[in-house]
């Protein structure tokens, strides 16, 4: 597949993971749309298989791998939402998976990950190297490599997320993603366009993981420090090398939320719509709840990406 993405690329993703991958529900709340000020509709990831929209792009990747080199198995490298989803995808048709996963990534996530049937490998994740990690268990196995994010058949699994909300609604004039590596906002924004020319794409990152955004400022890819936000599946340091200038084609901006405004908007999901999300999962809300998108928009259409979050994370939320 060409990097080159299409609608048709997502298109065929979505024939390819129909019945693997859930309908996720979209869901609407009276008394956010008043904190907010403006009519949010949420597209519910938390309710996907492993409990993110990454099972999208994994089970995508790994249903398009050549029949031939299936059976070596795959590997791939996560701080736990895509390490899940690899797993389950890899144990629907039966083959092994090794993944690469920060020694400090959630319990919650890492038990997940084995408990689908998958071998992890820890590592430091301020002074190891996860690619090349990665790669050099690829190499040493003939497992092929599943990224994260920067690959055409991950994109255009994702980006079926937001065939199915433009279905669900398909009168949003504004779609709010979550940035981490870019994989999500990269296929949501060519299937969003591509479906409705005129809808305004916002991606949110933490303030402290703002690679993103620093890099459409400078434009070019921008790498930062590892961050430290609370936020662990939006830690990416670069933004990929083929989702950033579709990123920059189609996003309209990158908008940045504190950790508190995270928690913030958390803890009023949680309590007042009754949806479990991470704290990744809930950025997106945080954005909007804020009011950090530009004034005049109307319907707009949050992407809840994930809801695997330790109990221990929750109870000190509670305090």
């Amino acid at each position: 597949m060409s990097a080159d993405l299409e609608l048709s690329d997502i298109q065929g993703a979505a024939a390819r993971i129909r019945g693997l991958a859930h309908r996720t529900p979209v869901l609407t709340s009276r008394l956010f749309d008043a904190r907010a000020g403006v009519s949010v509709f949420f597209k519910c990831e938390n309710f996907q298989r492993g409990g993110a929209f990454k099972f999208r792009g994994a089970s995508n990747f790994i249903y398009s791998i050549p029949k031939d080199q299936l059976s070596r198995g795959v590997v791939s490298y996560s701080s736990g939402n895509h390490a899940q989803a690899v797993a389950l995808a890899a144990a629907s048709v039966g083959i092994p998976a090794t993944i690469v996963m920060p020694a400090d990534a959630p319990k919650s996530k890492l038990e997940a990950t084995r408990g689908y049937g998958a071998r992890v490998v820890t590592y430091d994740r301020m002074t190891g190297n996860r690619e090349a990690i990665g790669k050099q268990i690829s190499e040493e196995t003939g497992a092929t490599l599943v990224p994260p994010y920067d690959h055409p058949w991950t994109i255009a699994g994702q980006g079926t997320a937001a065939l199915e909300f433009l279905e669900q609604a398909p009168e949003l004039d504004a779609l709010v993603v979550p940035i981490g590596g870019g994989g999500l906002i990269s296929g949501c924004a060519i299937a969003a366009k591509a479906l409705r020319p005129g809808i305004r794409i916002f991606g949110v990152e933490p303030e402290d993981a703002n690679d993103t955004y620093l890099s459409l400022r400078a434009g070019s890819r921008v790498e930062i420090p590892m961050p430290q936000t609370i936020a662990d599946g939006l830690r990416a340091t670069k933004p990929g090398a083929i989702t950033f200038p579709i990123i920059q084609k189609h996003v309209e901006d990158v908008v940045l939320v504190s950790d508190a405004e995270i928690r913030d908007a958390m803890k009023f999901v949680i309590t007042r719509m009754k949806l479990l999300v991470e704290p990744s999962g809930a950025a997106t809300a945080a954005a909007v709840f804020h009011r950090k998108l530009p004034a005049g928009l109307k319907r707009v259409g949050v992407l809840v990406s994930g809801g695997n979050v330790d109990l221990e994370f929750l109870a000190q939320l509670a305090t």
